[in-house]
């Protein structure tokens, strides 16, 4: 499996070329007449830029459909910040559902399973996460690249973890740096994506992942292992992949490699589009969930 990296900073087409340079990869696991959702990044209804651009979502669609007849798409998620439906009119996503027909889902509708997960203390924590990911038979996470308050960057896997939990309960993962990136990995292993894209073409730096600031980038990028996708952007950020808890955690435990060197990028020279986000002034703070590793 590879992790497709494209530049392109001049049209918003880079997500279609991203996917096509993995549609190996992507025929592969891709089941037939499959029941498919797709989870963009709504953490605001009111933020533009702290969403997920429905452009992407868009080339996702038509580079799913030429590859397969699915039962079913939904597009489905749960803002942290202000209503599903509010979302929905404000960037655009209404223009999907007439498009392609797809369903569009807030997952606080379709109901949560309890699933229980240990914390760092190897204590059970039950939370209840969402059905409609629980049960798809593909689940796709597209974001914009985005620096973050806590665990430094938001990208491909916390897009999907976070957003599956029920509105109310997210706050039971927040219980310092170490915590959250470990019940962070615990939840991605019952929720990972299938697909993972990120649309760079505009991200978001500094106080992240709402209050930031407009970094145009022409960045793209598209694997279907999301821990390899989310080093290789992290990196092409300017960050080290082992510094993000919930990366560093689900490569040790077997869900994909970090170290650039081992990782199969094709498309163009990541050089060419590695750079130096501006952190989260919490970022040296963030550091700390190292002090938490256990050395045995």
């Amino acid at each position: 499996m590879s992790v497709s990296v494209v530049k392109d900073l001049t049209s918003k087409r880079g997500v279609r070329r991203a996917l096509d340079l993995i549609r190996g990869d992507v025929h592969r696991v891709l089941p037939s007449n499959a029941r498919i959702l797709i989870k963009p990044n709504f953490v605001s209804a009111y933020d533009p830029l702290s969403a997920t651009p429905v452009e992407c979502v868009d080339e996702i669609l038509k580079f799913l459909l030429d590859m397969t007849n699915p039962k079913e798409i939904m597009v489905a998620e749960s803002p942290t910040i202000g209503r599903f439906n509010d979302a929905v009119k404000s960037y655009g996503y209404e223009r999907l559902r007439e498009k392609y027909g797809v369903e569009l889902c807030d997952l606080e509708e379709h109901g949560y399973e309890i699933v229980e997960v240990e914390d760092d203390r190897g204590l059970p924590l039950s939370l209840p996460i969402s059905k409609l990911v629980l049960e798809s038979d593909f689940r796709v996470s597209p974001v914009r690249p985005k620096t973050h308050d806590v665990v430094i960057v938001t990208l491909a896997i916390k897009n999907m973890v976070v957003g599956s939990i029920r509105r109310g309960y997210r706050r039971l993962i927040h219980r310092g740096y170490w915590q959250i990136n470990y019940l962070i990995a615990k939840i991605a292993t019952k929720v990972m994506p299938h697909l993972a894209v990120v649309d760079g073409y505009e991200a978001m730096e500094g106080d992240g992942p709402v209050g930031g600031e407009l970094r145009k980038w022409g960045a793209y990028f598209a694997s279907i292992n999301p821990v390899s996708l989310d080093s290789i952007v992290a990196l092409a950020m300017g960050f080290n992949p082992g510094d993000i808890g919930y990366i560093y955690l689900l490569s040790k435990w077997g869900y994909g490699e970090i170290d650039p060197k081992k990782i199969n990028v094709v498309g163009d020279d990541l050089s060419t589009i590695i750079t130096a986000f501006k952190p989260h002034r919490d970022f040296k703070r963030q550091l700390e969930w190292k002090k938490h590793l256990r050395m045995d």
